[in-house]
Parts: structure tokens; C-alpha cells; sequence
């Protein structure tokens, strides 16, 4: 019975995600959008309507985690789900409700599916718990970074991540971990409480 008291908070978190997820498939969620061969400038031009390059997208109607659950990022609502469960880290609900705004460096269920044949593993609950907290916070920063504000132009620019670890970014939209590399593969896509950047590797705060 006292396992089952502890479990009643995540149980109410997910009830509201499986609601909220309900009600925007009713109202039609916008689909994340190809930017195909488009360079990351023209990109920002586009969504900032300047010529400039220097804008950023509006704020969307939708917080990131629906926006995930939207776009079929299942491996990384698993990895989400499974540190909440496990951890009461409070993930899932900081993503869906808060206020605070984030970027968030999401890697797509092949990147998640090349880490697991890496480590030969079949799911992410095969490891521990406290590593996939720390893998899941190396993939976020605070504030609204849009790719105007994570891609230099030329050199790097180095991303400080909620874990306290950074990694780089490069020009030509690569990532060089501490573990190892990756590539952005879509950029700015525009949530309400901040910005994802779609990335196909699984970043490794670890060596």
C-alpha cells in the first residue's frame, strides 16, 4: 500500500499528459515542419520574417512535451517517463505545464535506437535510472535559444546544459559532445515554453 501511495503523483502526472494529448489531437496540432536543405540562416530568416537572419520563431501554442508526444519522439518520452517513475524528477510535468522556457536538444527514436545497439541494450530502463536523468538534462539549457543563438556564424559556441556540462556547436550545425558527436537536423521548432532543436544522435555528457 505504501508503494502504491508513492506512485499516485506520476500516476495523476501521466492521466493529465494521455487528457492534455487528447484535446490537442481534437483541436489539430500543427505538424513539426521539413526545412529540408534550407541552410540554418534562411531558416531563421523565414521564421522571423527578416531578411536579417536575426530573429527568432514566435512562441508556439504548445508546450514541448505535447509537441514530443505530437511528433512521435517515443523513445525520449519513454526516457522522460522512466526517470519521473523512478526518480519523482518531475520531468514530464516541468515540460507540459511549467512556465520557464528551455531548449531542448531532442534526439529522434533512431538516435535512441543506435544508442541502445551501442550498448546492447533493448530499452532505455535498462539503465540506471540516475544516468538517464543526467543524459536527459545534458540535452537541455535555459531560456528561448533559437538556432540564431546556438549555430555561430564562424569558431563555436558553447552551450552551458542543465547538467553543468556544455558541449559545442559548430557552423555547419554539427554537435562535439563530451562523449561524442552529433548533427542538428532541425532547428527551431517553437513550443510555448521554448524552442526544440531536432538532433540525430543521443548526446553523451561521458566519455
Amino acid at each position: 500500500m505504501k508503494r502504491l501511495n508513492t506512485k499516485i503523483p506520476q500516476i495523476i502526472c501521466f492521466l493529465t499528459l494521455v487528457l492534455f494529448i487528447t484535446s490537442c489531437s481534437n483541436e489539430g496540432m500543427s505538424p513539426i515542419e521539413d526545412y529540408g536543405d534550407a541552410s540554418i540562416y534562411e531558416l531563421i530568416s523565414e521564421s522571423s520574417g527578416s531578411s536579417t537572419a536575426k530573429g527568432a520563431p514566435k512562441k508556439g501554442s504548445d508546450p514541448i512535451a505535447a509537441i514530443a508526444i505530437n511528433a512521435q519522439f517515443n523513445e525520449l518520452v519513454k526516457a522522460l517517463e522512466y526517470v519521473d517513475e523512478e526518480l519523482d524528477a518531475g520531468l514530464v510535468n516541468l515540460f507540459l505545464n511549467g512556465t520557464d522556457q528551455f531548449t531542448v536538444f531532442a534526439p529522434t527514436d533512431m538516435a535512441f535506437m543506435n544508442l541502445y545497439e551501442a550498448l546492447k541494450i533493448s530499452s532505455i530502463i535498462d539503465l540506471d535510472a540516475s544516468l538517464v536523468l543526467s543524459v536527459l538534462q545534458y540535452h537541455v539549457t535555459t531560456g528561448r535559444r533559437a538556432s540564431n543563438s546556438v549555430v555561430p556564424k564562424n569558431g563555436m559556441r558553447t552551450i552551458e546544459t542543465l547538467l553543468g556540462a556544455t558541449f559545442d556547436v559548430y557552423p555547419d550545425l554539427s554537435i562535439m559532445a563530451v562523449g561524442n558527436s552529433a548533427n542538428i537536423e532541425t532547428a527551431d521548432i517553437s513550443a510555448s515554453n521554448g524552442i526544440i532543436h531536432i538532433i540525430d544522435t543521443v548526446i553523451l555528457p561521458i566519455e
